[in-house]
């Protein structure tokens, strides 16, 4: 009763008629009574003050649009209240971005925002460090791309399509993306993406630009993934399987017998 009761009842915005009812508890009768108002009133406050958290926080979603860091902070802080306040986030998030690259192209903090509440990730060290340095740019787009392989047509999939081709735009962007090497598999990611979205000239601009590249001798150490390649079709899928199966025996230095080999099977 002292060490938790009355404290609860001397609460400044209690009930007064609440309060009156702690001045007399000589019974079981009149306890009961009071801590049954008490509890009442703690409930309908609690109910009251999440509504009340509720509505700034739809304040500061609708009305502000913050930086990186920022965001990130508040969706997390937000997710630990109610969960939907993390969807809300979410939505007036994408719908913000939209506006603004209506009238203004994608900027990287708008690019960095969206791919986190995409990937639901809180590096925000990493993102500010991608935005100079091609591998880790590369990394982000890699990241879209093995969701956009897993998950199947939606618009949230589109979403992530058109934030993968930014991603890899920007490595092509950047100051030290200058060797061959990371300059091919951006455009092979690229084209594999406007394949995916029917954009067929792109395909062809970007597989031209490999094509034209003069040095391909350090590709090997930056080679496609298949895991991150969404489904194209059977063909496209046997062509590139023939080229990682041509690369592998171009490393092993074993064209000979196996050209004899497969001669032979067909």
């Amino acid at each position: 009763m002292n060490n938790y009761i009355r404290k609860c009842a001397r609460d400044p915005s209690l009930d007064s008629r609440v309060s009156l009812l702690f001045d007399d508890i000589s019974t079981h009768g009149k306890l009961q009574n009071a801590v049954s108002a008490l509890v009442d009133w703690r409930l309908t406050k609690t109910l009251i003050d999440a509504w009340n958290q509720f509505s700034v926080a739809q304040d500061v979603i609708r009305n502000q649009y913050p930086d990186l860091r920022t965001s990130l902070h508040l969706r997390t802080e937000w997710s630990k209240i109610d969960e939907d306040l993390s969807v809300y986030f979410t939505a007036v998030t994408f719908l913000n971005v939209a506006f603004k690259t209506n009238r203004n192209p994608l900027t990287d903090e708008m690019l960095d925002i969206l791919s986190a509440v995409c990937l639901q990730s809180n590096d925000v060290r990493r993102y500010l460090n991608a935005r100079h340095i091609s591998v880790l740019s590369m990394d982000q787009a890699a990241k879209l791309m093995k969701v956009i392989a897993n998950n199947s047509h939606s618009t949230v999939q589109l979403i992530e399509i058109e934030l993968s081709k930014a991603y890899l735009y920007r490595v092509l962007r950047c100051k030290d993306s200058d060797s061959d090497s990371v300059y091919c598999l951006a455009n092979v990611y690229l084209a594999v993406l406007y394949y995916t979205t029917g954009q067929y000239q792109k395909v062809i601009d970007h597989c031209t630009a490999v094509t034209r590249s003069q040095d391909h001798s350090q590709c090997s150490s930056n080679v496609v993934q298949g895991e991150l390649l969404p489904k194209i079709e059977d063909d496209i899928d046997n062509v590139l399987g023939l080229a990682v199966f041509y690369q592998y025996v171009r490393t092993n230095g074993c064209i000979e017998s196996t050209t004899n080999t497969i001669c032979q099977h067909l």
